[in-house]
Formats: structure tokens, sequence, C-alpha cells
């Protein structure tokens, strides 16, 4: 089995809504992405001869989900009253909702079904919310 891995960072702020204890209230991660892909066999032919993939294909899919993402307020779809919102929004402040809560595990799922999407042959991800703190997925 052949590997490649990757990883791509950035700067976000998030909360949990109904979590008790610190998580509850705004704060924010130098979030790490690191994305594993696999194959049996390397590319037979062509400009990726010999390899799994070309990491500029890999990098520039993360790395664009990432900039994306980069200081920006991610939340949990609802979990915030319409006025504060609309409040945020009014300051100019970047505010992107998930239709899940943004938590490490949920992280890695949403990135590993975005590279997966994008043609990568994803075998896991792993997402830092610290440099000693991490959630994967893998299926």
């Amino acid at each position: 089995m052949y590997t490649l891995q990757t990883k791509a960072c950035f700067d976000s702020a998030h909360f949990l809504k109904g979590y008790e204890g610190k998580c509850a209230n705004l704060h924010g991660h130098r979030w790490t992405v690191e994305v594993e892909l696999a194959a049996e066999e390397l590319q037979p032919d062509g400009q990726c001869r010999g390899m799994v993939m070309d990491f500029s294909e890999v990098k520039s899919v993360l790395r664009e989900e990432a900039n994306r993402l980069d200081h920006c307020l991610l939340i949990e779809a609802d979990s915030l009253k319409p006025v504060t919102m609309e409040a945020l929004k009014d300051e100019g402040f970047r505010v992107l909702e998930f239709p899940f809560r943004p938590t490490a595990e949920n992280f890695a799922k949403y990135f590993y079904d975005l590279m997966k999407q994008k043609g990568c042959p994803v075998t896991q991800v792993r997402v830092y919310e610290t440099p000693n703190n991490c959630a994967g997925y893998r299926e």
C-alpha cells in the first residue's frame, strides 16, 4: 500500500452550543488538518506515472477549503439568534454555518467527504484543535 500525507492549517473561532464547560464560550483555534491518501498501485502512465496522486492536486483541494475557513466564525446552523447573526454580518464578520456542531470530530468527517468528493483516494483525516488534541475519521 502506497500512502501520501499532507496538511493545511487555518485559524478560526467556534463555540459549542449546549456544552457545559469552557468550550460553550466563543474561542479560537489554530486548526491543523492532516489528510492521508492511499493506493494499492501507482499510476502507470502519464504525468503522474509512479505516483498515488500529484501532491499539487491534493494540496490544492485541501488548501482551498482551509483558506475558505480561515479567519471566520464556524457555527452550527441556527445556534445563534437571528438578531446576533444580523449584527455580526452588519459588522462585516465572516460567519460560516454548518449542518453539524463544529467539533474536531465533525470537521474530520467533513474534510474526509470533501477530499473523497474531489476524487482523492483519502483513507484518513485528522483534525487538530491544539498541537496535542486531535480527532480523526476513516471508513
